[in-house]
Protein backbone atom coordinates (compact mmCIF):
# COMPACT_ATOMS: atom_id res chain seq x y z
CA UNK A 1 0.00 0.00 0.00
CA UNK A 2 1.72 3.28 -1.08
CA UNK A 3 2.37 6.44 1.39
CA UNK A 4 -0.34 8.52 0.08
CA UNK A 5 -3.12 5.57 -0.32
CA UNK A 6 -2.27 5.02 3.53
CA UNK A 7 -2.86 8.60 4.73
CA UNK A 8 -5.70 9.05 2.92
CA UNK A 9 -7.27 6.10 4.46
CA UNK A 10 -6.32 7.18 7.81
CA UNK A 11 -7.71 10.98 7.24
CA UNK A 12 -11.10 9.34 6.10
CA UNK A 13 -11.19 6.90 9.44
CA UNK A 14 -10.53 10.10 11.29
CA UNK A 15 -13.23 11.97 9.81
CA UNK A 16 -15.42 8.82 10.54
CA UNK A 17 -14.53 8.66 13.92
CA UNK A 18 -15.00 12.24 14.01
CA UNK A 19 -18.78 11.75 12.90
CA UNK A 20 -19.50 9.07 15.18
CA UNK A 21 -18.39 10.93 18.02
CA UNK A 22 -20.20 13.75 16.94
CA UNK A 23 -23.37 11.81 16.72
CA UNK A 24 -22.54 10.21 20.14
CA UNK A 25 -22.27 13.46 21.56
CA UNK A 26 -25.58 14.19 20.31
CA UNK A 27 -27.25 11.59 21.33
CA UNK A 28 -25.66 12.09 24.92
CA UNK A 29 -26.61 15.51 24.94
CA UNK A 30 -29.97 14.90 23.55
CA UNK A 31 -30.32 12.10 26.58
CA UNK A 32 -29.21 15.26 29.22
CA UNK A 33 -31.95 17.63 28.39
CA UNK A 34 -34.66 14.73 27.72
CA UNK A 35 -33.65 13.78 31.51
CA UNK A 36 -33.48 17.47 33.22
CA UNK A 37 -36.42 18.35 31.61
CA UNK A 38 -39.12 19.17 33.99
CA UNK A 39 -41.90 16.61 32.89
CA UNK A 40 -39.37 13.63 32.85
CA UNK A 41 -37.34 14.94 36.08
CA UNK A 42 -41.00 14.55 37.76
CA UNK A 43 -41.36 11.52 36.27
CA UNK A 44 -38.06 10.14 37.40
CA UNK A 45 -39.25 11.85 40.54
CA UNK A 46 -42.48 9.77 40.87
CA UNK A 47 -40.74 6.45 40.04
CA UNK A 48 -38.40 6.68 43.06
CA UNK A 49 -42.01 7.34 45.54
CA UNK A 50 -44.35 5.20 47.16
CA UNK A 51 -43.23 1.82 49.06
CA UNK A 52 -40.17 0.40 48.81
CA UNK A 53 -41.00 -3.03 47.24
CA UNK A 54 -37.73 -4.47 46.66
CA UNK A 55 -36.78 -4.71 50.59
CA UNK A 56 -39.93 -6.82 51.04
CA UNK A 57 -39.38 -8.52 47.84
CA UNK A 58 -35.67 -9.58 48.56
CA UNK A 59 -37.15 -10.72 52.43
CA UNK A 60 -40.17 -13.53 50.91
CA UNK A 61 -37.47 -13.95 47.69
CA UNK A 62 -34.79 -16.09 50.21
CA UNK A 63 -35.48 -19.86 49.62
CA UNK A 64 -35.84 -20.95 53.27
CA UNK A 65 -38.26 -17.81 54.30
CA UNK A 66 -40.20 -18.37 51.66
CA UNK A 67 -40.56 -22.04 52.73
CA UNK A 68 -42.08 -20.67 56.10
CA UNK A 69 -44.17 -18.34 54.64
CA UNK A 70 -45.42 -21.22 52.76
CA UNK A 71 -46.02 -23.18 55.66
CA UNK A 72 -47.52 -20.46 57.58
CA UNK A 73 -50.22 -20.13 54.68
CA UNK A 74 -51.84 -22.77 56.31
CA UNK A 75 -53.25 -20.71 58.77
CA UNK A 76 -51.66 -22.33 62.17
CA UNK A 77 -48.80 -20.36 64.37
CA UNK A 78 -45.76 -22.55 64.62
CA UNK A 79 -42.56 -22.76 66.93
CA UNK A 80 -39.41 -22.00 65.45
CA UNK A 81 -38.23 -25.30 65.67
CA UNK A 82 -41.34 -26.18 63.36
CA UNK A 83 -40.70 -23.94 61.25
CA UNK A 84 -36.99 -24.51 60.63
CA UNK A 85 -37.53 -28.26 59.78
CA UNK A 86 -40.19 -27.39 57.01
CA UNK A 87 -37.18 -25.38 55.99
CA UNK A 88 -34.79 -28.20 56.07
CA UNK A 89 -32.50 -25.36 58.39
CA UNK A 90 -30.69 -25.15 61.88
CA UNK A 91 -33.08 -23.45 64.58
CA UNK A 92 -30.49 -20.61 64.51
CA UNK A 93 -30.94 -19.82 60.92
CA UNK A 94 -34.23 -20.26 61.80
CA UNK A 95 -34.30 -17.52 64.46
CA UNK A 96 -32.13 -15.24 62.00
CA UNK A 97 -34.99 -15.66 59.19
CA UNK A 98 -37.74 -15.10 60.92
CA UNK A 99 -36.28 -11.98 62.98
CA UNK A 100 -35.91 -10.73 59.56
CA UNK A 101 -40.20 -11.75 58.78
CA UNK A 102 -40.97 -9.94 62.03
CA UNK A 103 -38.77 -6.55 61.02
CA UNK A 104 -40.68 -7.08 57.50
CA UNK A 105 -44.14 -7.64 59.29
CA UNK A 106 -44.86 -10.05 57.58
CA UNK A 107 -45.06 -12.63 60.48
CA UNK A 108 -46.28 -11.94 63.74
CA UNK A 109 -44.72 -13.70 66.96
CA UNK A 110 -46.98 -14.82 70.03
CA UNK A 111 -45.71 -16.06 73.35
CA UNK A 112 -47.50 -18.60 75.28
CA UNK A 113 -45.22 -20.16 78.46
CA UNK A 114 -41.93 -21.21 77.24
CA UNK A 115 -42.70 -21.46 73.64
CA UNK A 116 -42.80 -18.35 71.00
CA UNK A 117 -45.20 -18.89 67.98
CA UNK A 118 -45.30 -17.45 64.56
CA UNK A 119 -48.29 -16.73 62.00
CA UNK A 120 -48.47 -14.96 58.79
CA UNK A 121 -48.96 -11.37 60.03
CA UNK A 122 -52.40 -10.65 58.46
CA UNK A 123 -54.71 -11.59 55.84
CA UNK A 124 -52.74 -9.15 53.07
CA UNK A 125 -49.54 -10.94 53.62
CA UNK A 126 -52.01 -14.22 52.69
CA UNK A 127 -52.99 -12.47 49.56
CA UNK A 128 -49.73 -11.47 48.15
CA UNK A 129 -48.16 -14.95 48.83
CA UNK A 130 -51.42 -16.98 47.32
CA UNK A 131 -51.02 -14.56 44.08
CA UNK A 132 -47.40 -14.90 44.09
CA UNK A 133 -48.05 -18.82 43.95
CA UNK A 134 -50.49 -18.23 40.62
CA UNK A 135 -47.50 -16.14 39.17
CA UNK A 136 -44.81 -19.03 39.71
CA UNK A 137 -47.32 -21.56 38.77
CA UNK A 138 -47.77 -19.97 35.64
CA UNK A 139 -44.22 -19.17 34.74
CA UNK A 140 -43.68 -22.48 35.77
CA UNK A 141 -41.62 -22.47 38.85
CA UNK A 142 -42.98 -25.29 40.41
CA UNK A 143 -40.90 -28.12 42.75
CA UNK A 144 -39.21 -30.71 40.38
CA UNK A 145 -40.67 -33.46 43.04
CA UNK A 146 -43.83 -32.93 43.53
CA UNK A 147 -45.81 -34.08 46.57
CA UNK A 148 -48.25 -37.18 46.53
CA UNK A 149 -50.67 -34.85 48.12
CA UNK A 150 -50.76 -32.07 45.21
CA UNK A 151 -53.62 -33.40 43.61
CA UNK A 152 -55.61 -33.25 47.01
CA UNK A 153 -54.23 -29.75 47.14
CA UNK A 154 -55.65 -28.96 43.93
CA UNK A 155 -58.48 -29.95 45.33
CA UNK A 156 -59.57 -28.06 48.54
CA UNK A 157 -57.18 -26.97 50.71
CA UNK A 158 -56.47 -23.72 53.28
CA UNK A 159 -55.45 -21.03 52.31
CA UNK A 160 -54.77 -19.12 55.14
CA UNK A 161 -58.19 -19.25 56.83
CA UNK A 162 -60.45 -20.18 53.96
CA UNK A 163 -61.28 -22.86 51.07
CA UNK A 164 -59.17 -22.56 48.05
CA UNK A 165 -58.54 -25.38 45.10
CA UNK A 166 -61.35 -26.55 42.94
CA UNK A 167 -63.97 -26.25 45.68
CA UNK A 168 -63.55 -22.75 46.87
CA UNK A 169 -63.23 -21.48 43.40
CA UNK A 170 -66.64 -24.10 42.46
CA UNK A 171 -68.26 -22.29 45.79
CA UNK A 172 -67.09 -18.45 44.86
CA UNK A 173 -69.11 -19.08 41.74
CA UNK A 174 -72.04 -20.59 42.89
CA UNK A 175 -72.63 -17.50 45.31
CA UNK A 176 -71.94 -15.08 42.30
CA UNK A 177 -74.38 -16.88 40.30
CA UNK A 178 -76.91 -16.98 43.17
CA UNK A 179 -76.61 -13.37 43.71
CA UNK A 180 -75.71 -13.85 46.98
CA UNK A 181 -72.28 -11.80 46.12
CA UNK A 182 -71.92 -9.36 43.25
CA UNK A 183 -68.99 -7.56 41.70
CA UNK A 184 -68.56 -4.37 41.79
CA UNK A 185 -65.68 -2.58 39.73
CA UNK A 186 -62.58 -4.95 41.28
CA UNK A 187 -64.75 -5.41 44.41
CA UNK A 188 -67.08 -8.08 45.97
CA UNK A 189 -69.84 -7.23 48.00
CA UNK A 190 -72.37 -9.20 49.63
CA UNK A 191 -76.05 -8.62 48.84
CA UNK A 192 -78.90 -8.35 51.73
CA UNK A 193 -80.25 -12.02 50.06
CA UNK A 194 -76.33 -13.13 51.12
CA UNK A 195 -76.19 -11.65 54.17
CA UNK A 196 -79.51 -13.98 55.25
CA UNK A 197 -77.94 -16.74 53.66
CA UNK A 198 -74.61 -16.43 55.51
CA UNK A 199 -76.94 -15.58 58.94
CA UNK A 200 -78.72 -19.19 58.41
CA UNK A 201 -75.63 -21.17 58.07
CA UNK A 202 -74.67 -20.00 61.40
CA UNK A 203 -72.20 -16.83 60.29
CA UNK A 204 -72.33 -13.66 62.39
CA UNK A 205 -72.18 -11.35 59.53
CA UNK A 206 -72.88 -7.77 61.97
CA UNK A 207 -69.78 -9.16 64.32
CA UNK A 208 -67.70 -9.15 61.19
CA UNK A 209 -68.91 -5.82 59.68
CA UNK A 210 -67.41 -4.45 62.33
CA UNK A 211 -63.85 -5.74 62.03
CA UNK A 212 -61.23 -4.08 60.06
CA UNK A 213 -60.56 -6.76 57.72
CA UNK A 214 -62.46 -6.87 54.71
CA UNK A 215 -65.70 -8.69 54.53
CA UNK A 216 -65.33 -10.24 51.53
CA UNK A 217 -62.60 -10.33 48.75
CA UNK A 218 -61.53 -12.28 45.86
CA UNK A 219 -58.14 -14.29 46.14
CA UNK A 220 -56.58 -15.79 43.26
CA UNK A 221 -56.29 -19.07 43.33
CA UNK A 222 -52.13 -20.35 42.01
CA UNK A 223 -53.86 -24.22 41.09
CA UNK A 224 -57.02 -22.83 39.47
CA UNK A 225 -55.92 -19.73 38.61
CA UNK A 226 -59.57 -17.40 39.22
CA UNK A 227 -60.61 -16.64 42.33
CA UNK A 228 -62.05 -18.23 45.50
CA UNK A 229 -63.59 -16.62 48.09
CA UNK A 230 -61.71 -15.20 51.01
CA UNK A 231 -62.57 -12.20 53.52
CA UNK A 232 -63.87 -12.36 56.76
CA UNK A 233 -66.79 -14.12 55.26
CA UNK A 234 -64.44 -16.74 53.62
CA UNK A 235 -63.12 -17.39 56.84
CA UNK A 236 -66.43 -17.86 58.85
CA UNK A 237 -67.22 -19.99 56.25
CA UNK A 238 -64.64 -23.06 56.25
CA UNK A 239 -64.75 -22.25 60.12
CA UNK A 240 -68.37 -23.03 59.96
CA UNK A 241 -67.71 -26.22 57.61
CA UNK A 242 -65.13 -27.56 60.53
CA UNK A 243 -67.24 -27.23 63.48
CA UNK A 244 -70.22 -28.77 61.72
CA UNK A 245 -68.34 -31.75 61.01
CA UNK A 246 -68.22 -31.64 57.37
CA UNK A 247 -64.82 -31.63 56.38
CA UNK A 248 -61.25 -31.82 58.43
CA UNK A 249 -57.75 -30.61 57.76
CA UNK A 250 -55.03 -33.37 57.09
CA UNK A 251 -52.60 -33.20 59.78
CA UNK A 252 -49.60 -31.24 58.94
CA UNK A 253 -51.03 -30.50 55.67
CA UNK A 254 -53.26 -27.64 54.28
CA UNK A 255 -55.32 -30.08 52.34
CA UNK A 256 -59.10 -30.08 53.38
CA UNK A 257 -60.60 -33.01 53.37
CA UNK A 258 -64.68 -33.51 53.19
CA UNK A 259 -66.61 -36.75 54.39
CA UNK A 260 -69.11 -38.31 52.42
CA UNK A 261 -71.52 -36.92 54.34
CA UNK A 262 -70.40 -33.37 54.22
CA UNK A 263 -69.89 -33.18 50.82
CA UNK A 264 -73.30 -33.64 50.39
CA UNK A 265 -74.51 -30.97 52.98
CA UNK A 266 -72.08 -28.68 51.05
CA UNK A 267 -74.03 -29.53 47.86
CA UNK A 268 -77.13 -28.78 48.95
CA UNK A 269 -76.26 -25.94 50.60
CA UNK A 270 -73.83 -24.02 48.36
CA UNK A 271 -74.86 -25.59 45.05
CA UNK A 272 -78.39 -26.40 44.86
Amino acid sequence: MGVGHAACRASHCSQVLERVNTVDDAIAQFCRRWIASPAQFAYHRTMRDGPNIARVAGVIGEPARAEMLSVLMGGQALTATELAAAANVTKQTASAHLSKLLEARLVAMESQGRHRYFRLADDDVAHLLESLMGVAFRSGAVRVRTSPREPALRSARVCYDHLAGDQGVQLLDSLLKRKLLRRRDDALELTPAGADFFRSFGIDIDALSAQRRPLCRTCLDWSVRRHHLGGAVGAGVLARMFALGWARRAKGSRVVTFTPAGAAALSRKFFA
